[in-house]
């Protein structure tokens, strides 16, 4: 009896260690790390599980289970960038960096998008995303040593997370380097922030070396989350590398609303069948996320913000409300008994009506004869005014200039009221002041095109008048009859000049600078010197509108056949903007370095310069001037 006692005996103690033993493997297996408030409500969080993909693991805050959650899982398709540390301290490393790497990409699932980048003094895109293992083994085998000193750790990790921006699915960065940041513009907390806000997973691979600190690594892990991970030597670098693509196939990225407010502590714990159990504590930040709290406004006392501060605004506020409203009130009343006695002083609804027009129209006249005082002596200011004249638009010119400042600024405040940046409010700015003047000069472009249309009908229309014996100015007469403006509205406007005592010739004169036609001018300048010397005037306007519509017809003749190099001109000048903005339409991530960096707008400046260039000079080779 002593031997079974002791077998069972001896059977009871295995299972007792069993069971304390399994809790403890059970939650060695479950991880949660890296809770970003960030976007509060929302909160996101790294969870490890060893149950793998297939089972996605429960969620409880503070202990109620959390409904509606989202997760993602890294072994499922997702987005990586590999950034890779080319500095001259990397020499002796990087044969074997360049060999885990490809080793990566070798046995990444064929459903990963992988980007290679490259950081030294400066940062480099060697590839973009792609599903193709190719494309990053290409890349990473023409990789090469920075001949430059520095090392851009932190730039490095910000262009990272802005080419992760809109890639689906989970985004992680591999970031590799064997010492710390030296020469970058950006800082660890904008980069770490960055990243957090772009839901970018950052794994550190640090080499251990003289530069070696793992300080600002584990920072960037810890607050993405991320892990980091130390590698002895660079031989050990496929390991590392093994190591958190088998990592990457057992974590999930979670997010989902809390019911948490600001200051409080949130105990989020994850569980999955299989992989126990494990639970991490974050605090709410007051502030409703991580960044620094906004500074008070300038405008604002700063007495405003204490406890009682928002009770005095709104009685400050409400105050005023009922200031406005005894003010309105009273003007109410006080329009309302002069309009009871109106009748009895002999003053009518309608004359007050027309007095507060005539105060409105003094005031507004006012400010223009203040705007052409101050503008009216420019040579720009008289060439609008001519611009207005040959489009035969009812304006003057200061009240065209106050449509485009209106139009102008009226644009730039929808877009600032829509958000926009200050670049495209400055585009609106400049696209609501020049759309009036386009307007205006595309009308009168119009007009003169169909006054040098009309001009030789017009010249015959005079010589017959005059061969049939009638005047001169009977034949202008004639013209302003039976044309068609707006050469007869022109001449209709000679002859009233005349009737009021302008003489003919400087009457005609000034309606040939107003067409602005040269075979118009040579035409009445033939005239004015042919009634001066005496001759037939007949005749003369005969063989003016011959060689006129001679010209007309061998300028037409020329536009026929430059027609394809105008047409090559404007094609040039438009494939350029179609391509942009339809590669941006497609791909925003890959023309996102030529929008947001300072390279990419210095490119564009210089292709944009380069154009003008050219257009002008295509424009010198396709034009005719007879």
């Amino acid at each position: 009896m002593s031997e079974p006692r002791r077998h069972v005996r001896l059977f009871l103690v295995l299972v007792a260690l069993a069971a304390l033993i399994a809790p403890a493997a059970a939650s060695a297996g479950m991880r949660v790390t890296g809770i970003d408030t960030t976007h509060y409500p929302t909160l996101r969080a790294t969870v490890i599980s060893s149950a793998g993909s297939s089972v996605v693991p429960a969620l409880t805050e503070n202990g109620s289970a959390v409904a509606g959650f989202q997760a993602t899982n890294l072994a499922s398709a997702k987005a990586v960038v590999l950034a890779i540390d080319r500095s001259r301290s990397m020499r002796t490393k990087f044969s074997d960096t360049l060999t885990a790497a490809r080793g990566f990409v070798a046995a990444k699932p064929g459903s990963d998008r992988i980007a290679v980048v490259a950081f030294g003094s400066t940062v480099v895109s060697l590839s973009r995303f792609s599903a193709s293992a190719d494309d990053a083994d290409a890349a990473l085998r023409g990789l090469g040593i920075d001949p430059q000193k520095g090392t851009a750790l932190y730039d490095a990790v910000s262009y990272s997370a802005g080419e992760l921006t809109g890639q689906s699915g989970g985004r992680v960065l591999i970031l590799l380097t064997d010492g710390t940041d030296t020469t970058s513009k950006e800082k660890l907390d904008a980069v770490a922030r960055k990243a957090r806000e772009n839901n970018v997973l950052v794994y550190p691979i640090a080499i251990a070396s003289k530069q070696y600190d793992p300080t600002a690594l584990q920072q960037l892990a810890r607050e993405t989350g991320g892990t980091f991970y130390r590698a002895s030597s660079s031989s050990a670098l496929a390991g590392v590398y093994g190591s958190i693509a088998a990592a990457l196939r057992n974590t999930w990225r979670v997010e989902y609303f809390t019911a948490a407010r600001p200051g409080d502590k949130v105990e989020l714990q994850a569980a999955a069948a299989g992989a126990g159990s494990a639970s991490t504590v974050a605090t709410i930040p007051p502030s409703f996320g991580t960044g620094p709290a906004p500074e008070p406004s300038k405008l604002v006392p700063a007495s405003a913000y204490g406890p009682s501060g928002p009770l005095a605004v709104g009685l400050a506020v409400g105050a005023l409300m009922l200031l406005a409203l005894v003010l309105v009130l009273a003007a109410y009343r006080g329009s309302w008994v002069k309009s009871r006695i109106a009748p009895h002083t002999g003053e009518t609804k309608g004359g007050s009506k027309q007095q507060r027009r005539k105060r409105r129209l003094a005031t507004l006249a006012a400010v223009f004869r203040a705007t052409e005082g101050a503008l009216g002596h420019l040579k720009q200011w008289r060439w609008t005014q001519r611009t207005l004249e040959r489009a035969d638009l009812p304006l003057r010119t200061v009240e065209f200039f106050w449509i485009m400042i209106g139009a102008s600024f009226g644009l730039a405040l929808l877009a600032a009221v829509a958000g926009q940046s200050p670049m495209v409010i400055l585009g609106l700015m400049i696209g609501g002041a020049a759309a009036p003047f386009l307007f205006v000069w595309l009308k009168m472009r119009k007009r003169l095109r169909a006054f040098e249309d009309q001009l030789p009908d017009l010249l015959i229309t005079i010589a017959a008048s005059l061969k049939a014996g009638h005047s001169f100015k009977q034949g202008l007469q004639a013209v302003v009859d039976e044309g068609q403006p707006p050469a007869s509205d022109e001449l209709k406007r000679v002859l009233t000049e005349t009737s009021l005592g302008r003489p003919m010739d400087e009457a005609l004169a000034e309606m040939a600078e107003r067409a602005g036609s040269n075979n118009f001018e040579f035409a009445m300048t033939a005239v004015t010197i042919q009634r001066q010397v005496g001759g037939s005037l007949a005749s003369l306007f005969d063989m003016v509108a011959d060689t006129v519509r001679q010209r007309q017809q061998f300028a037409r003749k020329i536009r026929s056949l430059t027609a394809m190099g105008r047409m090559s001109a404007y094609t040039l000048m438009g494939i350029p903007f179609f391509m942009a903005a339809t590669i941006t339409l497609i791909n925003p991530s890959y023309m996102s370095p030529l929008y947001h960096t300072h390279t990419g707008r210095l490119l564009i400046g210089t292709g944009l310069v380069m154009m003008l260039v050219g257009s002008a000079i295509l424009k010198k080779i396709v034009s005719f001037r007879g």
